[in-house]
């Protein structure tokens, strides 16, 4: 499967499909990627990625999240400082929690301070607002649950899997306002719809969540409806989404601790839910684990690819 940044996580729901419809009983959905191989160098630009009737601009991925950034700032009228600080508390929160994860990348602490000052690379985004580059691999079993009861006992089940591809509609549309991403809203609804979930924040014990720069993450909370429009920041602030908090984020530490080896991401983060809802997370175990979400998104603006996994316990 190659879906941009969502292909792990489509690479699950296929294979998901596949036992689903009867036609495989057991099946291996692996995800890899050498990024640094094949994606030029450590640059990973994507210049002209689509051939379509419409302007082109040539822009990496930080600079594509970068306007988002920008616009988020200036709708809600938020300071450059006080977007900053917002910005850089969730990257000090993934790098707290990548402390407790053996397999991540970067395993150190950073500071507020720190965060808030490192080197720019598209205003308003700077060092410690983006993932880092890794190489990497992940694999997922999936079966049946009858097969599945005579293997384990602590199986996982799967509740719902969704995918949102974008065809250029907002960018076509004078009233898109860059503060949401609309392929995020669309498979989240999909999901919830099919896993029963009514309210969001509330059901979901942990989310794992696509945050290859700190901005998408702040997003990401508003669009899968873990915070109402604008009051993200207000969340961040009160601690919502931290280890401890009502429903804890990327609790080991996200794209940003683990870097972003494309295929392999979603499956890596099923991974993390997948040990989470067993209660074998370790130091970074949360208290209450019953549901969990997985969800990525690539692409640039008008054309993101959005998959949405929702996971529970026996």
């Amino acid at each position: 499967m190659e879906n941009f940044c969502a292909g792990g996580t489509d690479t699950f729901r296929n294979a998901c499909y596949g036992v689903a419809s009867g036609v495989y009983d057991i099946v291996l959905a692996c995800g890899v990627e050498k990024t640094k191989d094949h994606m030029g160098g450590f640059s990973m630009y994507v210049t002209t990625p689509f051939d379509r009737s419409m302007v082109e601009w040539d822009l990496p991925p930080v600079s594509q999240f970068a306007q988002l950034a920008t616009r988020y700032f200036h709708h809600y009228g938020l300071s450059y400082e006080a977007g900053r600080r917002i910005l850089s508390k969730i990257a000090v929160k993934n790098h707290h929690n990548g402390t407790m994860s053996p397999k991540a990348h970067f395993r150190r602490e950073i500071t507020l301070e720190q965060a808030m000052n490192a080197p720019m690379i598209s205003y308003p985004l700077n060092l410690f607002d983006a993932c880092g580059m890794s190489d990497g691999g992940a694999a997922a079993v999936i079966t049946t649950p009858e097969i599945a009861k005579s293997l384990r006992k602590d199986y996982i089940l799967v509740k719902a899997l969704a995918l949102a591809n974008g065809g250029g509609q907002s960018v076509l549309q004078p009233e898109y306002d860059f503060i949401h991403i609309p392929e995020s809203v669309a498979a989240g609804k999909a999901a919830y719809k099919e896993a029963e979930i009514k309210n969001p924040r509330q059901e979901i014990d942990i989310a794992i969540v696509h945050d290859c720069f700190t901005i998408t993450e702040l997003l990401i909370y508003e669009d899968l409806g873990f915070s109402p429009r604008g009051k993200g920041p207000e969340d961040v602030e009160a601690g919502t989404f931290e280890l401890t908090g009502e429903l804890p984020v990327n609790t080991d530490g996200g794209l940003k601790c683990f870097g972003h080896p494309l295929s392999a991401s979603g499956l890596r983060m099923i991974y993390e839910i997948y040990k989470q809802l067993q209660g074998r997370a370790g130091p970074r175990q949360v208290k209450k684990a019953d549901i969990g979400l997985v969800h990525n998104v690539g692409g640039v603006n008008g054309f993101f690819n959005c998959a949405v996994a929702i996971f529970g316990r026996t």
